[in-house]
Order: structure tokens, then sequence, then C-alpha cells
């Protein structure tokens, strides 16, 4: 049933089964929101994606609904981040404060199927196969049309359907689309690894002609991945059609001469367990995130690189500060309110990761300016002045104030 007017949403349609999508529609839920999710794919990602980690402030904005545990019955802690160049040269070592949580590393598979069995614990439902082709606002409602043929309608539709979101053009035909990053990424999982663990610190390695980043756990399994760059764009289907072998043949030369854990790592995995995730994308500005009874969360709205350790944080960040919003103000204010509480911190935190991977891609020049600096660079700034991005609460028990 849906309302009228510009009265509060009762009902709503989240199209995207990822991370965001599941996340929103408990967290409506919890708000007082019927919800449910629509997700175009057959199947859940089981066995897909590579590894993440779930920061601060995202464990925290699970918190706020109560599924925090969630992330840390899979995860592995990650105690600090350390940058070292080629040479092995220790570049930088940073942590968020101690007084927060440390962020967790996980499977991106792992933690889809999690928030799936809690979402379905909590009574959501969850519709696979269900491609959206088009919307109809009725006036005291939305309509969703999908690709078999049927339809959905509720009061509200949040797009939470990723970096290639088919919501984000139906809202604004002129909204821009992911470019490419310049870097084709890769990782894998090894078990056991043979080698010493890293005591709960993350290695991220500029080399010489790739990134590397690895983290090896107390019970000798380990996790590396690789930003490869590469000039021509190509899709993931393009680059998984060069296949496996061919691959980490390429890796293998690309950190020839590093003096890092590079090589040794890649030479021990077998090709049949190389993750081939694709090219990096950059997602432009979106300028409108809503138009009117639709909006958009999660990589659909502001997509972060991987590079900022902060993508699907933000996103779940988003998706539970637009349920408190919608709980508490009628949808058209709700969705101001939210985008006027969400824009300025994800865009902060977008433009983070953007300046990280212009290292990523910097050529010999930049590589020796960026390893001279950088060690000078980190010993000045203060740790508390980048606590932002990870001492971030969400007070679900707050009214949401109206848009002024």
């Amino acid at each position: 049933m849906t309302g009228t007017g510009t009265g509060k949403a009762r009902t709503a349609l989240v199209i995207g089964g990822g991370i965001a999508g599941p996340v929103a529609a408990m967290a409506l839920r919890q708000a007082g929101v019927e919800a449910a999710v629509y997700e175009a794919y057959d199947s859940t990602a089981d066995g897909a994606g590579g590894g993440m980690t779930v920061a601060p402030n995202g464990q925290n904005a699970l918190d706020a609904i109560g599924a925090g545990a969630v992330v840390r019955a899979i995860g592995t802690p990650v105690t600090a981040m350390g940058l070292r160049s080629w040479t092995g040269k220790h570049l930088a070592r940073f942590a968020p404060p101690s007084r927060l949580p440390s962020p967790q590393f996980v499977w991106r598979a792992d933690l889809c199927r999690a928030i799936y069995d809690e979402a379905e614990r909590r009574s959501v439902p969850l519709h696979h196969g269900k491609r959206l082709t088009g919307t109809t606002d009725t006036g005291s409602g939305v309509t969703a049309h999908f690709a078999d043929g049927t339809q959905a309608s509720a009061d509200i539709l949040i797009g939470a359907d990723g970096i290639r979101s088919t919501v984000r053009p139906l809202i604004d035909p002129a909204a821009p689309q992911p470019n490419y990053a310049g870097l084709v990424c890769f990782g894998a999982r090894m078990h056991p690894s043979g080698m010493p663990s890293t005591d709960g610190v993350m290695y991220m390695c500029f080399g010489k002609r790739a990134f590397f980043g690895y983290q090896i756990f107390d019970d000798s399994s380990a996790v590396w991945f690789v930003n490869l760059p590469h000039r021509a764009p190509m899709t993931v289907a393009e680059a998984r059609a060069i296949g496996a072998e061919a691959w980490m043949r390429t890796l293998r030369t690309a950190f020839a001469h590093d003096r890092t854990p590079a090589l040794e790592m890649i030479s021990r995995t077998d090709a049949g367990r190389l993750l081939i995730t694709g090219p990096m994308e950059n997602m432009p500005r979106v300028a409108t995130w809503t138009r009117g009874r639709m909006t958009l969360i999660g990589d659909a709205a502001h997509a972060a690189s991987s590079s900022s350790g902060q993508g699907a944080s933000i996103a779940v960040e988003s998706a539970v500060e637009l349920a408190r919003c919608l709980r508490d103000l009628p949808y058209d204010q709700a969705f101001a309110a939210y985008e006027r509480l969400r824009r300025p911190r994800v865009e902060r935190i977008i433009r983070l990761g953007a300046r990280t991977n212009s290292n990523k891609t910097a050529g010999p020049v930049g590589r020796a300016l960026r390893d001279l600096v950088m060690p000078t660079t980190m010993k000045l700034i203060n740790p508390e002045k980048m606590a932002w991005q990870f001492d971030h609460h969400i007070d679900w028990d707050a009214k949401a104030a109206p848009p002024t």
C-alpha cells in the first residue's frame, strides 16, 4: 500500500542486493518502513569478489541497527597499515585511534552472505532475477518494472545498485558514468602461505611497476592484491578472457625487481586461485541523488575508490542515515536531509581515495619524489587530523532534523 502527498514513507523498494541494499532494508524495517530488496542477478554473490576492509565507522553504522556482530564474526582485525616503497623502505605506518575498533578484513563474498543471512533472519524479502527496466511515478507512489514482466509498487524507491546503477539515469538522464582509473586489479587467498604473520599489519607496497598489498594472518593464511597500471581500458570479461596463467606471468614480471614479498607470494600462488577483479573505476561526482520518490545510496550515489578502504563503510553509513531520516520526516524532506548529511563527508573521502590512486600510477620521477617526501610528510601529520574518517558515529535515536 502506498501513501499520499508528501507524507512519511511506509513502504520502500530497494533496488540492488549487494551490501548497501540489504543493510538499507534492515535499517528501514527498524525505522518502521516495510522494505523489500530486488536484485538483478539470479543468485547471491557467494564465491564472487575479492577482499576488503570494513572500517570502524562502517562497523559503527551496522551497530546502530544491531548488525555489527555480523562483520566481527567473519572478519580478521587489521591493527595498522604499513606503507613501503619498491625498495622495501618503510614510508609510513598509520592506524585509526586506539579508542576505536580495528578495521576488519573480510572477503566480499563472505560479507555479502553474512548480510543476506542477517536480512533473512529479520524477514526482509529478497527477490532475485529482478532486473529493473524502468519506473513509473503514480502520484501516490512509485512502480518498478522488471525485465521478467513483473512489477512492484511502494511509496519510495531506493537505488542501491552500484557503480553501474540503472536507477541513477532514471533519476537524472545526464548523470555521469564511471571512468577507467588506469589500473587493473587482482587478488588471491593463500592457505597456507608458509610465511610469518604480519601481526595484524596490512602492508601497502608502492612497487616499481605496480602496487602490491598483503597481510599474513596468524594461522599462516594470507591475502594479497595488486593494482596493475594498464593504459588501455578493459572490462572484467576482457581481463578474465586473457586467462589466469598469462596474468600470473605478467604479475611476476611486474614485481621481479621489487624488494618486497610480492614476487614470493605471487610465485607461491596457484594460478587457479587468482581473482581477476578487473578495472578500477572512478565515479565522477553525481550531482543529482534524488528525483520525486526515488533516491540513491552507496556506489550508485558516491562510489569511493577501493584505495580509500571506505567504499563499503560509507555505503552502510548512507543506508542507515537514510532510514533514520525516513523514520522522522516526510519522504521529500527526508531525502533532502539525508543528502545534506552525507554529501560533504562522502565527497571528502572520495577525494582522498583519488589522491591515493594517483600515487599508484606514478611514473619514475613521481615514484622517487613520493618515496622521498612521504616519510617526512607522514611524521608531520597529527593522527587525530585523520581520525574524522573513522570516528564517525550515527546516533540512531537522535531525531532527524528537516532541511533548512
